[in-house]
């Protein structure tokens, strides 16, 4: 194993200082995706360049679209060649790591009609895709996956699509979202349906390139055929990556710490409410809206958390964020449960499981449900844990080595560079002691 797949991080310290974390990926992934279908060229100004937005570009390019880097990458252009305007791609397209990037680009080429096979690594391939594949099919898609429903995927010609009005069985923002962007191309009228609201990222930003939705309580809908115009976008910091930091100012003590220009849409802050529910000091400054993005600076500081039950209509709208509010409950007095949770246990790992064992071998009691976890706090001691290449598992124990006896050391951390490659370098500029 290389050095630069572990991480070792000695135990104590305090955050300090202003940081800005990188780009939402979400809003990167999707600015992309929309500015190729768009006429004419889309800008787009902080985008995430990590791999898994890297992998959504590859893509894009290998289905005929241009796109630039300019000003070292700060700047990306996107020249769209319109709803109908990819071509069929050479060869498979490998999406990495990404489920945003795969499951948003099935909806894309389904409702587009290019046959296509996209696959992944290891971890993508052991991923459910069902989910959208079958909402799909109804639709008139015809997709094969593996025998398990996982990629890869071959994606075939297909007659056209037609609107469908589809209940999601499980809340998910990037089900609803290969809908909603294969509904772009059908006949007729699309409507999703959530059980419980989720990040409403694509509805914002195809209002923004023209796109006329109708949005009545927990319904979305649009028509087929619509064109998108061009837009300039710039993406506020990602709420996910702040969140570490977030954890990191609030468990530690004698931490102010200030994060700007991070994005707050009420369908990602999940995770604001159930830290300030634990006791969290975290305020927020300077609101704005930017491209239709509220954003603020928040300041963090310092606080003695509670363990709480949390309330499962939260669970969606902290789903990316559970690893590193578990590290949280950890080092909070009493007991945290989380149920309602069992899609964790789909994502790049069993995010379940592999922390569970992961506070078990820092001294945490812990137990398991199929859909959630109790967490008995108290703090941590030093131990090794293997993030089981899951980033933001990796990134989680980093930062809990603020409130730990003992060093942490990170196995299997490289696929931060996934979602956070800047990650590293911002923590040691904060004060943790990688």
């Amino acid at each position: 194993m290389s050095d630069a797949d572990e991480l070792r991080v000695q135990p104590g310290g305090s955050l300090h200082g202003t940081l800005q974390v990188p780009g939402d990926k979400s809003i990167s992934h999707r600015a992309v995706m929309l500015g190729a279908l768009g006429d004419g060229v889309t800008s787009i100004r902080d985008c995430l360049l990590g791999e898994d937005v890297r992998a959504t570009m590859g893509a894009f390019r290998a289905l005929g679209i241009t796109i630039d880097e300019q000003d070292d990458g700060r700047l990306i252009r996107v020249h769209g060649r319109g709803l109908r305007g990819l071509t069929a791609p050479r060869d498979v397209i490998d999406m990495g790591n990404s489920g945003t990037s795969i499951r948003l680009l099935t909806g894309i080429l389904s409702g587009h009609g290019i046959p296509a096979t996209l696959t992944g690594d290891a971890s993508l391939r052991g991923r459910p895709m069902r989910r959208v594949t079958e909402p799909l099919a109804q639709m008139g898609a015809r997709i094969t996956t593996a025998n398990n429903g996982t990629p890869p995927l071959v994606l075939a010609a297909n007659d056209g699509l037609h609107g469908i009005t589809f209940p999601l069985p499980v809340a998910s923002a990037q089900v609803k979202s290969a809908v909603l962007l294969a509904g772009l191309f059908a006949a007729g009228e699309t409507t999703v349906i959530e059980p419980a609201p989720t990040r409403d990222h694509t509805e914002r930003m195809l209002a923004g390139c023209g796109v006329e939705l109708t949005i009545q309580g927990s319904r979305v809908s649009l028509r087929g055929g619509q064109r998108l115009g061009p837009s300039d976008i710039t993406v506020p910091a990602d709420l996910s990556s702040a969140a570490f930091f977030i954890v990191g100012a609030t468990i530690s003590p004698h931490s102010d710490l200030v994060l700007t220009n991070v994005g707050v849409n009420p369908t990602r802050t999940g995770v604001l409410t159930v830290l300030e529910q634990m006791g969290a000091h975290i305020e927020r400054l300077n609101e704005r809206t930017i491209g239709g993005e509220p954003v603020a600076d928040l300041r963090i500081r310092s606080a003695e958390l509670q363990g709480v039950d949390v309330d499962p209509a939260l669970v969606p709208l902290a789903i990316d964020e559970f690893p590193i509010l578990f590290i949280a409950a950890a080092c909070a007095r009493g007991i945290t449960r989380v149920r309602g949770a069992e899609e964790l246990r789909h994502k790049e790992s069993d995010r379940i499981a592999t922390m569970a064992t992961g506070l078990t071998a820092a001294g945490v009691s812990v137990a398991t449900f199929e859909d959630g976890i109790e967490i008995e706090g108290g703090g941590l001691r030093g131990a090794t844990v293997d993030s089981h290449g899951d980033h933001r598992i990796a990134m989680a124990f980093a930062i809990a080595a603020l409130r730990a006896s003992g060093p942490m050391h990170i196995l299997n951390a490289a696929p931060i560079a996934t979602s956070f490659p800047s990650f590293v370098p911002l923590a040691r500029a904060a004060g943790l002691r990688l």
